[in-house]
């Protein structure tokens, strides 16, 4: 392919994704351009398909067939980030969201939408869109939207993910041309340099400088990675990047390999997202086939190809010298570094892995220069990030914050603050490897630095959202428990430091604890970030610090006063009934299912069967009589 061949594709569909970039006179002028009346955007990503969107689309086009409909196109996306109302759906050019859809919902918008004359079908839009006289708000300025900056998230939920047409209609390629044809590997290098990108995967390593430590190696085979393994628990961003804008990903590594004088990249995706490795293969081969991967890429003599390689959900995998040892087929089990990849990777050939957010940022920088780039964000920390917002917050999703938005913001404003009157008590970063932030630190501006600064960590980008029901040190079990059973075993650190660990967090809530087991983990924990061989070891103990730092207090009441304030720990949990209360119906007692509960002697003063009352010795504290109980006389101490 000529870059005149590739022009030629771009304004092809350009107009049609441009509609999709403006609502309202322009949007409706821009339709009249691409020959279809409206188009019909539909969630086609993870979240949205496990709500049945695939349904959704195929009773619209049903219906649309059936009402002669043949000017309106339907659209399968990528994630749109609001993925607490999936099923979604956006008809442009008026730039209508519908949420929450079902076939009969979309049957409707069909019929009293999509039709020509037809109206918004104003009671299935989401309700964040609509203003108090009926009138619609473009989504784009809903709280939820209007503070994001979406860079890395661009073209999700904007173009066809499948479509390699929309997706170079939509920018993507675009750096790629530039570099091959006005600039050489040292430009791309220092732009990136410059530029301040620092990985996003994790500890956040300057970008342009891992590329030209690889650059500088002296070697005939280089390597170029993609770390898509993400293992966080609740974390769902770069998946949701590769299933809707893949060919970005694509671009960005064959950009590294024309820098650092590679021409092989591998995609390392986990196996269990089977919709990022469907979409991965489609952008792949229709990558091929207009010759943007394999030989002579736009006719430059740059020869370039990628491979994809799934794992098998090894959360070790994500550390880089482990992935590395995967695709050459072994174990995944880190090594030691120094040699660093850079050096010795791949093969023992110099390589560079960055994760799926890292290389989505790429063609922005190139397209629109590194000064553009450093002034978003703060000074050590430029440009943006994706968090997967999840937890106990109203607006569960994907969001892409300038670093330097404070975490108030994003809980409060994007996330639309926490669901039920409850209280915020702390938001948990970086999953397994990161910290717990008290809400006396909500207003911490979020980048790299700061995190560091309070115990935590950036990470992928997991943000998981706690209020005043969350237990801090459960919390920190459970993390630890995941590390447990995800730890290699490689080295000793990790693999006895992370049990013995738990066991002590058993212990305390269990309420066995003693003061003494507060200095063993203080001192394990330490030991460990000091010795363990990979990052995995290194940060395990992050949670438990972090927690027994801020919430120290609620270690103390487990181990001195055999009690959990927030009712989580079932061994420290007592369950009565207040006689006075019972009404004697004895529902607590016929669902018991350990018959740990009983009729009594007594009878409460104005009523007419006797009270029940809980045996301690046989309750098993499941709950399930406090459920039951009408009258609230079952009490949880």
């Amino acid at each position: 392919m000529t870059t005149q061949e590739l022009d030629a594709i771009r304004q092809k569909k350009k107009e049609l994704v441009e509609v999709r970039r403006v609502i309202k006179e322009q949007g409706e002028k821009l339709a009249a351009k691409t020959g279809y009346r409206k188009q019909v955007l539909v969630c086609g990503g993870t979240g949205c398909t496990s709500s049945h969107s695939m349904k959704v689309i195929e009773q619209l086009e049903k219906s649309m067939k059936e009402l002669g409909i043949d000017d309106v196109l339907v659209v399968k996306t990528g994630c749109f980030g609001l993925c607490a109302l999936g099923p979604i759906m956006i008809v442009y050019p008026e730039g209508a969201f519908y949420s929450q859809m079902t076939p009969e919902h979309a049957k409707t918008v069909a019929e009293k939408h999509l039709v020509k004359g037809g109206e918004i079908v104003k009671e299935l839009l989401y309700a964040g869109t609509v203003h108090a006289d009926g009138s619609i708000i473009p989504f784009a300025e809903t709280p939820f939207y209007k503070k994001q900056l979406r860079i890395a998230l661009r073209n999700c939920g904007m173009i066809a993910a499948e479509d390699i047409e929309e997706a170079i209609a939509a920018g993507d390629y675009a750096a790629l041309e530039k570099v091959l044809t006005s600039m050489t590997p040292d430009d791309v290098i220092d732009t990136m340099l410059k530029s301040g990108l620092r990985g996003r995967g994790g500890a956040g390593f300057p970008t342009g400088r891992k590329w030209a430590f690889a650059k500088a190696s002296q070697s005939d085979v280089k390597y170029v990675c993609c770390n898509a393994d993400e293992g966080d628990p609740g974390a769902f961003m770069d998946r949701s990047v590769l299933e809707g804008d893949p060919h970005c990903v694509l671009e960005a590594m064959a950009i590294a390999g024309y820098a650092i004088g590679a021409h092989q990249g591998y995609i390392y995706v986990r196996a269990e997202y089977p919709i990022a490795v469907q979409r991965l293969r489609i952008a792949i081969d229709q990558a091929h086939k207009l010759g943007l991967l394999g030989k002579n890429i736009l006719g430059s003599g740059f020869d370039f190809d990628i491979d994809l390689r799934l794992g098998a959900g090894a959360f070790v995998c994500g550390e880089e010298t482990a992935l590395m040892t995967s695709i050459e087929g072994h174990r995944g089990e880190p090594r030691p570094r120094p040699p660093f990849p850079a050096v010795k990777g791949l093969f023992e050939k110099p390589t560079i892995l960055n994760n799926v957010e890292t290389w989505a940022n790429v063609n922005p920088i190139i397209m629109n220069g590194a000064d553009w780039y450093a002034k978003i964000g703060t000074q050590g920390s430029t440009g943006t990030k994706v968090f997967a917002l999840g937890g106990k917050i109203t607006n569960v999703g994907l969001v892409e914050v300038p670093m330097g938005t404070t975490l108030r913001e994003i809980i409060e404003e994007i996330g639309g603050g926490i669901p039920n009157g409850k209280k915020f008590k702390a938001a948990q970063t970086g999953g397994p490897s990161g910290g717990c932030i008290p809400a006396s630190l909500i207003d911490t501006p979020i980048d790299f630095d700061n995190l560091a600064k309070i115990g935590s960590m950036m990470g992928s980008g997991g943000l998981i959202v706690l209020d005043e029901d969350t237990c801090m040190v459960d919390i920190a079990k459970f993390y630890l428990e995941f590390t447990v059973d995800e730890s290699c075993g490689k080295c000793t650190p990790c693999r006895i430091g992370t049990k013995r660990l738990l066991q002590l967090l058993t212990k305390i809530t269990e309420g066995k604890g003693k003061p003494e087991d507060l200095d063993k983990i203080q001192a394990l924990a330490e030991h460990m970030k000091a010795s363990s061989l990979c990052a995995l070891g290194q940060t395990a103990p992050n949670p438990i610090l972090s927690t027994l730092h801020h919430f120290r207090n609620e270690y103390e009441d487990h181990i001195y006063n055999h009690h959990c304030t927030a009712g989580v720990c079932k061994a420290l949990l007592t369950y009565t009934i207040d006689k006075d209360k019972c009404i004697g119906c004895g529902l607590c007692a016929r669902n018991c299912p350990v018959s740990a509960i009983s009729k009594t002697d007594y009878t409460a003063p104005g009523h007419k069967l006797p009270s029940y009352a809980i045996d301690p010795e046989k309750c098993i504290k499941c709950g399930v009589c406090m459920s039951n109980c009408k009258v609230k006389a079952v009490e949880r101490k």
